[in-house]
């Protein structure tokens, strides 16, 4: 658009956006937290306002959002033109003891908590006798299979045996690791091949896996899973799958069966004209493989058709503005990457009909290849490369900062005032208790 033809404004509780296909190797230690973000207000500095906060309703008949910021009262803020984008959340179920020993995959905060959760794991464990306690520490139980779950359970592994080397009590023989899926296989994104090799991939570094069973309690951390196993583990990642933002429901927009926002070929939402949605949270027709014969064939939620989509929509949304015919979004699959762990992948790209199937090393030089290229900004593609490079030469860090979970406890306990004891009270005090 022409500068100043129109006011972009982006409403988010958070200044960032996260590379989530990033989020395992940045538990690993592999790439620097911050590396995985990119600053809104950095990359956005000329093209768009940034307002840090959440859109609690919208009215579509004043075109009205009512934005709640961090601190002070809700306001309202017209518009023109709507982008949804709220993208997913975990889709969890009502397991007892999942919301308090839980830990989830969705954001760069879960991230480097689950990585020094882990670490903290291995230091109770070489500091105590109980084998009890060391039991429940080294126990790492992993539930979703897909690449979130396949993905982080190979990374975190890999920390963890390389962390051992460390430790005088702990070793990776002391170390349980186990994946849960509902499914009969993982990574189903690659195929059954692909996934058949990443299952005995991981089987073979000592990963449990265990297939077509779900876990049906937690509580305390005692695992139970539907297969009749029992196992206490401190350390418990939720990755089984993602679903539409719930706060979709409060914006009287049409969603469809599972919660997304259902959209025409073009993203715009369907029964209006001025509204547009794309990303995990929009329901698009997949033109390509309805084309094919498959009837029902919708947009998976990845990062492959997100980024595409949201070209499309910017395009479709400044045509709606000049009057043009928009134009739909299509787009063929072009595959699938996911790593393991250091050097080790799998891989599945497409080129017309044919498939190429990669695995192990050269699976993995393909995985960081294409995700380090799809990250935004030639800023976090060279820190990205230059943490990889420096990977290369330099061993992996193995610190643990727990303590950033609460920063302020040292210092709370250091200023709190103990209680005054009554035996050394003020004379009076002492006279009156006599």
């Amino acid at each position: 658009m022409r500068y100043g033809e129109a006011t972009v404004t982006v409403v988010d509780p958070r200044s960032y956006m996260t590379y989530q296909p990033f989020l395992p190797e940045a538990a690993a230690g592999s790439i620097s937290p911050r590396h995985v973000v990119v600053p809104l207000r950095r990359v956005l500095p000329k093209a768009a306002e940034v307002l840090t906060g959440r859109v609690t309703s919208i009215d579509q008949d004043r075109k009205v959002a009512t934005i709640a910021p961090l601190v002070g009262e809700s306001y309202e803020l017209p518009f023109d033109y709507l982008v949804i984008a709220m993208g997913a959340v975990s889709r969890t179920f009502p397991i007892p003891g999942l919301a308090e020993q839980g830990i989830g995959m969705k954001g760069i905060e879960e991230s480097i908590g689950l990585r020094n959760h882990v670490l903290e794991q291995m230091d109770k464990a070489d500091s105590t006798t109980d084998e009890e306690i060391r039991r429940k520490a080294l126990t790492f139980v992993f539930i979703g299979g897909g690449f979130a779950g396949a993905e982080t359970i190979g990374e975190v592994e890999d920390m963890a045996r390389d962390a051992a080397k460390y430790y005088r009590n702990v070793s990776r023989d002391d170390m349980r690791f186990i994946l849960v899926d509902a499914a009969d296989r993982i990574l189903p994104e690659v195929g059954p091949k692909l996934g058949a090799y990443g299952k005995a991939h991981l089987e073979s570094r000592g990963v449990e896996v265990y297939l077509s069973t779900s876990m049906e309690s937690c509580v305390d951390g005692h695992v139970v899973l539907k297969n009749g196993l029992e196992v206490d583990a401190n350390t418990i990642v939720w990755t089984a799958g993602v679903k539409p933002n719930p706060a979709l429901a409060r914006f009287g927009l049409p969603l469809g069966p599972r919660g997304h926002v259902d959209c025409e070929p073009t993203l715009q939402v369907k029964g209006t004209d001025y509204i547009w949605a794309a990303g995990d949270n929009a329901q698009v027709p997949d033109l390509v493989g309805r084309e094919a014969g498959n009837e029902n064939a919708w947009c998976p939620p990845n990062a492959q058709h997100a980024l595409r989509q949201a070209k499309v929509l910017g395009d479709n949304v400044v045509a709606r503005m000049r009057g043009f015919q928009q134009k739909p979004y299509r787009h063929a699959n072009k595959g699938a990457v996911a790593g393991l762990g250091l050097h080790k992948g799998v891989a599945m790209i497409v080129m017309g009909k044919m498939k190429i199937k990669l695995k192990g090393r050269l699976a993995w030089y393909m995985h960081r290849g294409y995700h380090g290229l799809a990250m935004p900004t030639w800023n976090r593609k060279i820190r990205v490369f230059a943490d990889w490079t420096l990977g290369m030469f330099l061993k992996r860090e193995v610190v643990s900062l727990g303590a950033m979970e609460n920063p302020r406890e040292e210092f709370y306990q250091a200023a709190n005032p103990a209680p005054v004891p009554a035996a050394v009270g003020k004379p009076e005090e002492k006279a009156k208790a006599s």
